[in-house]
Parts: C-alpha cells; sequence; structure tokens
C-alpha cells in the first residue's frame, strides 16, 4: 500500500444558462474558432423542430454545418463507429451535439476520432477495452442538451453499449470535456414526461453516488499526475455541486413529470444534470452505475414508453435508480451522517435522525411518484440473471473501487436480489 493521495482537481465546462440562451449557439462556435462543423442531433429532436434552430443560428454565423441524425438511444460502438466514420472523412473543425446525452456522447466520440484516429475500442475503458489516453486535446465541441439528466454537457465520458461482449462501459478522459455547454430550459417543452423521468433520476443518481463515493485522500496516489483518474472520489468542491443537484431533485422532479410547460421545474432540472455532472465528473459514480451497465447489456427485452419503439432497452436513469436503495442500505453505516445529509436534500426537511432506511424509503417514494419501474425484474431479469449480473457490473472496476465500503461478487447479489422489487 502506498501513500495516500493529498491532491483532487475540479473542472468544469463553462455552461451558458437560460431560457433563449440557445440562439448563442452560432456565436459561440464563432467565438471557438470553428468553420465548418458536424452537428449530431437524434431524430426526435430533429422532429422536433430544435436542430433546425441550431443550424439556422449557426449558418447566421458564416460557419458552415452538416447535421448527423444517424444516433442511436442508448448508443453502441456501432452507432458510434458510424458517426465517427462520417467524423473523420468530413474535415471539421468543430464538433456540436444536440439531444440527450445520447447526442452529445455520439459528438464526443466522433470528435475523439476524427482528432486522434484509432478504433472506439482502443479508448473504452479497460478491461471491456484497451484504455487508450487520448494523446491531446480534441477540436471544440458545443454541446447543447434538450433533456434534463446525463449531464454529458458538463462530463468527460461517453457511454456506449457493447452488445458482441454483453457489456455496457464507457470512454473517459478529461479531454471529451466539450468546450461549451448550452442549457436552455425551452428545449425541454417537448420532452416527454417518461424521458424526463428517467433523465432526473440519473441526475439524484450522479448527485448521491458523487456524494457518497470513497473520499479522495483514501486512494493511492497516482505514480505520476497523468495516472490520476478522471473520477477522484468525494471531496470538498465536488460535494457543492452535487448537494445543489440533490436539492433541486428533491424539488422539482415531480413537478418536472407532471407539466411539459412547467418551465421553472423543468429548468431547475437541466440546471441540476449539469450541477451533478461537474460533481460526478470529478467525484464518480459507483454501485448503482456499475449494476446498471450490466443491467442495459444483458437482456434487450424491454421496450421503454415514452422512448422511440425501434429497439428494446432500459433507459440509464431507470437502469441506474432501481438498485440505489438496496446500494445505499448496504453502504450506510460508512457515513451515516452523509447518508442522512442527502436524505435531509431530497426530502427538504432534516432526516438527521433517520437510519439506514431513510435514504432507501426518500428514493423509493420518488420513484413511486413519478411512475417508474419497481425493480429490475421488471426488464425480465429474475434469479437465473444475478450471476451473469453479477459479472457485468464487476468489469466496471473504475467505479466499483469509488464505493465507500469494499464491494465484491457477493454484495453485488445481495444488492442485485434485493433490488428485484423495490416495493
Amino acid at each position: 500500500m502506498g501513500q495516500h493521495e493529498t491532491v483532487f482537481t475540479m473542472e468544469a465546462t463553462p455552461i451558458k444558462f437560460g431560457p433563449g440562451s440557445v440562439k448563442d449557439a452560432g456565436w459561440e462556435l464563432k467565438r471557438l474558432g470553428v468553420t465548418r462543423a458536424m452537428l449530431c442531433s437524434d431524430p426526435g429532436v430533429v422532429a422536433a423542430g430544435i436542430t433546425d434552430g441550431v443550424v439556422e443560428s449557426i449558418r447566421a454565423e458564416g460557419i458552415e454545418v452538416d447535421v448527423f441524425t444517424d444516433i442511436r438511444v442508448e448508443p453502441s460502438d456501432e452507432s458510434f463507429q458510424a458517426a465517427a466514420d462520417v467524423a473523420v472523412a468530413g474535415d471539421y473543425d468543430g464538433f456540436v451535439g444536440v439531444g440527450g446525452g445520447s447526442s452529445i456522447d455520439t459528438a464526443k466520440v466522433a470528435d475523439l476520432i476524427a482528432t486522434h484516429g484509432g478504433e472506439i475500442m482502443d479508448y473504452v475503458n479497460a478491461p471491456v477495452g484497451a484504455g487508450r489516453k487520448p494523446p491531446g486535446p480534441l477540436k471544440p465541441l458545443l454541446a447543447i442538451p434538450t433533456t434534463a439528466g446525463t449531464g454529458s454537457e458538463a462530463t468527460t465520458v461517453a457511454i456506449l453499449d457493447i452488445p458482441a461482449q454483453h457489456a455496457k462501459s464507457g470512454i473517459s478522459h478529461r479531454y471529451l470535456r466539450p468546450a461549451q455547454g448550452i442549457v436552455d430550459p425551452e428545449l425541454t417543452r417537448s420532452c416527454d414526461p417518461r424521458v424526463i423521468a428517467s433523465a432526473g433520476l440519473d441526475v439524484i443518481c450522479h448527485a448521491a453516488e458523487s456524494f457518497l463515493a470513497r473520499p479522495y485522500d483514501r486512494r493511492d496516489a497516482p505514480e505520476t499526475p497523468d495516472d490520476r483518474p478522471p473520477y477522484q472520489g468525494s471531496n470538498p468542491i465536488a460535494d457543492i455541486w452535487s448537494s445543489k443537484a440533490l436539492e433541486y431533485g428533491g424539488r422539482f422532479l415531480r413537478r418536472a413529470v407532471a407539466d411539459n410547460d412547467d418551465v421553472e421545474a423543468r429548468g431547475h432540472m437541466m440546471l441540476g444534470a449539469s450541477l451533478a455532472g461537474i460533481g460526478f465528473g470529478s467525484a464518480g459514480c459507483h454501485v448503482p452505475h456499475a449494476c446498471s451497465y450490466a443491467i442495459a447489456s444483458l437482456k434487450h427485452e424491454w421496450t421503454p414508453p415514452g422512448y422511440p419503439g425501434d429497439h428494446p432497452f432500459v433507459p440509464h436513469g431507470i437502469s441506474v435508480i432501481v438498485t440505489a436503495p438496496a446500494t445505499f442500505r448496504r453502504t450506510f453505516d460508512a457515513d451515516p451522517e452523509r447518508h442522512l445529509q442527502v436524505a435531509s436534500l431530497l426530502l427538504g426537511a432534516d432526516a438527521s435522525d433517520g437510519d439506514a432506511e431513510t435514504l432507501p424509503a426518500a428514493l423509493i417514494s420518488l420513484m413511486q411518484d413519478i411512475d417508474v419501474p419497481n425493480g429490475v425484474a421488471a426488464f425480465g431479469y429474475g434469479e437465473d440473471d444475478v450471476e451473469a449480473l453479477v459479472e457485468g457490473a464487476m468489469k466496471q472496476q473504475r467505479l466499483l473501487v469509488l464505493a465507500p465500503v469494499e464491494v465484491g461478487p457477493n454484495d453485488l447479489a445481495a444488492i442485485l436480489r434485493e433490488s428485484m422489487e423495490n416495493w
């Protein structure tokens, strides 16, 4: 065991927030020196008319822009490759992602391959991929979210499904962080409430997991600065961002799901997504996210309501939240005070006299109120699948090392069994 870490880092995407801010898209690209851009946007966002408005703003500044719409919700290595091939051939000097995390992550990977070459699996986190680090910065990327969940506009990661391995993983490096984000609450008006529900639960899990992650100074110090991981463990600055995101999630998610035109609620959830993205971009996530990758990749049987029906999948926020109550029961003893702080922020009331069930109960109440599935079994899983789910989750060591308690196969099996039905 070497010396413990004494350093943590905090980096953040510049964020422009507010109703109508999307009109500045062209101005921001021009400021970044972009003359020819590839814009990644999924068909649903295009159909809503959002993409056309961004394109108009960009062209008004004299910037060429090509729109790529072959975006898969919950992207795969194949869908990322399709975008990367277009990016390499297009000779672009800037990129734009307009949509949910799928569109923004697609733009990140297109930018990565266009800038530095190589195969996508070269950069995917080990042990699923080779874990190669980008050798230098990418071309400017402008991220414009239209949902209120992933926080991809503020993060250093792009997530993908790898069907051939029955695995889900990511590419994670500081160079993937967008150069600028534009967060406009008006863009969520056309978003289905069930998408808002899943995305909002992702905000809450990002924030809760990062707030409750193993403290940065309990990790071994890296041999070189280049070896310091993007996800470093909980730290005082990340706590500020994550705690505010938890407050917003508890106050506004129910309202954001209930009313498409509640711009105040949806705006706060969008801002919460960015805040949580900054928080977990430094501190990291752990067990619920590790389990979610296995849940989302092992079976493809469930078609979620409110999403495009072209393929079955489990939306990311839902795949994360279903194991969160059981996880936080198990991690409670590592730091009861911090677990109860999370519960207090979500509840909007002092829960400091609570116990190990207080935070799980707060999460389950929220899940029930916004009508999401009650557990892992809803997606077609049962006892016979636990071993395979554990195997998939154990591949996510970059996340599991951040859990506040040691987590091995038996612990994950217990969490997954307990999470088959949360109520």
